[in-house]
């Protein structure tokens, strides 16, 4: 077990970081159990499409509506409480929803109010857990130590998570909710052992929490690197979230699968993620990190215009699979850019303005993907990322190498 231990987490990265993983997965794996649990629930409530509709909407809403309040947060008050005050939160909304469910009481209005709560008491949990690793580990241990934490996400929250979550429901609709609420109490017990240094908070500014949250985006639009990134990853959700808000679609249309086959290509992007993890530290001693960053951009263009073009639903598992790679690296690289450069005191507010760079991407995208379906067919988001993407990277490509160098001095608010 030690031999273990070591080679999941290295001594090196210290004792409070293995606390601060061990819970991270927990909750991962708590998380992925609801993004199959949630929309479930409130199916067998309702057969209104509106209604799911709403139910799937409420899992990014709260992002873009309290991302920069929670960052506020995190950057104001101690990040451990507020990872265990959030949590702690689910936890009773969790226990709540499982009482009315036994009582054979939740209607659907109260299956939604539940998942609104969840949803946002989990941005203000992530928004803290994410300040913490830079605060835990030297500078040159980040890209370990955020590895570890994506590792944990990709293979408990996306790839085991939903089929549990979907085969205790079947067992009977409270199951998966108990088991969230066990898992979600566990993470708040080990992210409790967690022992922070102490942190000076600047003064808040006479404007309040307004004032605050524009200090974060001025800091973020005056760093080159950091602004590279949050543009970067706005334009390529857009792009992304176009192709993906019509994938179950273009699986059934165009690849001739039906629900399970559609279910398949999110678990072998999963199992891409799993190659990304396990290759991660070869690559990045082998690699730049800006040149990761560029061959990411280029696999993920790559991707939109494969999907455009086949109709084979195994050249398309085989994509799936790559991407699922990519995406695992990008998002491990891209946090630890962002972590080098953004000072402690900021890491929040710029955590919460890049998350409404990556929703904001994701609901603009969905929406142009939508209409790109309707009028032009299923391939036509794809056609559009592939060369809304190619056109970003051109124009982007000089400045990706030194995105990932451009983080050794931090620079103050």
């Amino acid at each position: 077990m030690t031999g273990l231990a070591e080679a999941l987490a290295p001594a090196r990265l210290g004792r409070s970081y293995r606390w601060l993983l061990a819970s991270s997965w927990v909750a991962a794996l708590g998380d992925g159990v609801a993004i199959a649990s949630g929309p479930l629930l409130v199916a067998s409530l309702t057969h209104d499409p509106l209604v799911v509709a709403v139910s799937a909407m409420l899992r990014w809403a709260p992002q873009l509506l309290f991302g920069l309040t929670a960052g506020v947060l995190s950057d104001r008050r101690d990040r451990r409480r507020i990872v265990m005050a959030a949590d702690g939160t689910r936890a009773l909304v969790l226990v709540v929803l499982v009482g009315a469910l036994v009582a054979g009481r939740l209607n659907v209005a109260g299956a939604l109010a539940a998942l609104a709560v969840l949803a946002t008491a989990e941005v203000f949990s992530q928004n803290a857990e994410a300040t913490l690793p830079p605060m835990l580990v030297d500078r040159d241990d980040l890209v370990l130590a955020n590895a570890r934490l994506q590792a944990g996400f990709v293979t408990l929250n996306q790839l085991a998570g939903p089929p549990i979550g979907a085969a205790l429901f079947a067992a009977g609709r409270a199951w998966p909710f108990v088991t969230e609420a066990v898992l979600v109490c566990a993470g708040v017990g080990l992210v409790s052992r967690v022992t922070l240094p102490a942190v000076q908070h600047g003064p808040r500014g006479a404007g309040g929490v307004r004032a605050e949250v524009l200090e974060g985006v001025r800091w973020t639009l005056r760093h080159p690197a950091v602004r590279t990134l949050a543009l970067t990853i706005l334009v390529f959700n857009v792009t992304f979230g176009a192709a993906w808000s019509v994938l179950v679609l273009y699986a059934e249309e165009r690849l001739g699968l039906g629900a399970v086959g559609y279910g398949l290509l999110t678990s072998v992007a999963a199992a891409g993620g799993i190659l990304g993890t396990l290759c991660y530290g070869w690559i990045t001693r082998r690699v730049s990190l800006g040149d990761v960053m560029r061959i990411g951009l280029i696999v993920e263009t790559l991707t939109h215009l494969a999907l455009a073009l086949t109709t084979s639903a195994w050249l398309a598992s085989i994509v799936f699979f790559v991407f699922g790679a990519h995406a695992f690296i990008w998002g491990t690289t891209s946090t630890t850019v962002r972590q080098r450069a953004v000072p402690p005191e900021l890491q929040g507010r710029v955590g919460g303005v890049y998350v409404i760079a990556v929703y904001g991407g994701l609901v603009a995208g969905s929406a142009l993907g939508g209409v790109l379906a309707g009028r032009y067919g299923v391939t036509a988001p794809f056609w559009f990322a592939f060369v809304g993407s190619t056109i970003f990277l051109v124009a982007l490509w000089r400045r990706l190498t030194r995105i990932a160098h451009d983080d050794r001095a931090p620079v103050r608010a």
